[in-house]
């Protein structure tokens, strides 16, 4: 370690990797170093994977996130600072002013060295960065569809083998599936489709089995985007660009699914300069943006990321989907939520959102447990009748005695 320690230096601006690809064992002996003075860390973590408050290295580190976590919510407040930025913005930002690249790295079944499985800034922190230390792990084999990096970008190699760290299977209870089976409904036969993490994205993919000739574009794939392409539901074959392939930027879930990718070099691995790049998606048509929210209010403003007085994630991806829908031939943006939180006793639809992370203009479709509010195009009072009607029962009056009058 005595040659990494020489690799750092006061004041340097160190980018991690994360989700999938956190070089955890790297961190791990990290951690007990005795580290410069004034390091800052950037990362875009994921909440359940990703679970390091770098503050606690020394007293003077500290981090800009571009997500919030529940370890980084307990963190000291003045030294850890949350950056609201979309994704393709993130890369853009990575690009520039980062000292040093923090990753992980493995050989696949040909003993190429690649990055992965989450690839979302990596090029961008690699075209600038001036320090590249890398964890490569000797347990995982490279996904084919990962982006190559050769041994002579790298200046200090961390040797591990240990698993990577997976993410649950998301329970769909009652209203999840009943989400799922309404937003399939909007769903044709060669559509495009994005999807986010969690119970209701899960159950939405679970219902698309009887589409046909599906493509994939998006920040992620998961055991149930998996489960599409087997089945041949997924296919890319209507795609104007990468045809017959399925674009991502990070793989989430577990062993099955990483041995899986291991061995599909259809699934491509691309930065978010590609994945949430709009001129890009405005090639592909009918592209389905499908996203969650937090809640969202008459006007069609939407919150996907502050509650209770509190930032509770990030501004994500989802806005930069949102808009390149728009820009798609046949385009669709589908915000899709439960109708109500803290078990039915909180409406997710209400008067007035207490953050805007997409604006009103930006979503086409809302759906809920109680049914589908086709926002586009509609006027004020019609919209906010329509989300209304979509709102959980018990909420309908208060919501309408608060609406628009006129």
């Amino acid at each position: 370690m005595a040659e990494l320690a020489e690799l750092l230096a006061p004041g340097q601006r160190i980018f991690v990797a994360g989700s999938s690809n956190e070089p955890t064992a790297l961190l791990e002996a990290m951690a007990q170093m005795q580290l410069p003075k004034d390091l800052h860390f950037l990362q875009f973590p994921i909440a359940g994977l990703n679970g390091v408050d770098f503050t606690t290295w020394n007293d003077s580190a500290g981090l800009t996130t571009f997500f919030m976590t529940p370890t980084l919510a307990k963190a000291d407040v003045q030294r850890v600072h949350y950056l609201p930025m979309q994704m393709r913005a993130v890369f853009d930002y990575l690009a520039k002013d980062v000292d040093v690249c923090l990753l992980q790295v493995a050989h696949d079944r040909n003993g190429v060295l690649r990055v992965g499985p989450n690839v979302d800034f990596v090029a961008a922190v690699l075209s600038g960065a001036r320090i590249v230390i890398a964890e490569l792990n000797r347990h995982i084999v490279a996904p084919l569809g990962c982006p190559r990096i050769e041994s002579a970008q790298i200046d200090y190699l961390f040797e591990s083998d240990r698993s990577l760290a997976t993410m649950a299977t998301p329970k769909i209870d009652e209203a999840a599936q009943s989400i799922g089976k309404l937003v399939a409904g909007l769903i044709n036969d060669g559509d495009c489709v994005q999807t986010g993490i969690g119970a209701i994205p899960a159950a939405i993919l679970n219902e698309l089995s009887a589409k046909n000739d599906l493509g994939l574009h998006g920040g992620l794939i998961d055991a149930g985007g998996m489960r599409l392409i087997e089945a041949g539901n997924v296919n890319g074959a209507r795609k104007a660009i990468d045809r017959g392939l399925h674009i991502t930027g990070m793989a989430l879930g577990d062993s099955e699914l990483f041995d899986w990718l291991a061995d599909q070099p259809s699934v491509v691995f691309r930065g978010a300069d590609h994945t949430h790049e709009v001129s890009a998606i405005a090639e592909l048509d009918n592209f389905v943006s499908i996203n969650s929210a937090v809640e969202v209010d008459l006007f069609g403003q939407v919150n996907a990321e502050f509650a209770g007085g509190k930032q509770i994630s990030g501004t994500g991806g989802s806005v930069d989907f949102m808009r390149a829908a728009k820009a798609s031939k046949g385009g669709r943006s589908i915000v899709a939520m439960n109708a109500t939180a803290r078990g039915g006793t909180v409406s997710r639809i209400v008067p007035q959102v207490d953050m805007v992370t997409a604006l009103r203009t930006d979503v086409d479709i809302v759906v809920t447990e109680f049914g589908v509010a086709q926002l586009k195009n509609l006027p004020n009072r019609q919209r906010q009748d329509a989300l209304i009607e979509i709102a959980a029962p018990q909420f309908r009056d208060e919501l309408l005695e608060g609406s628009l009058k006129s």
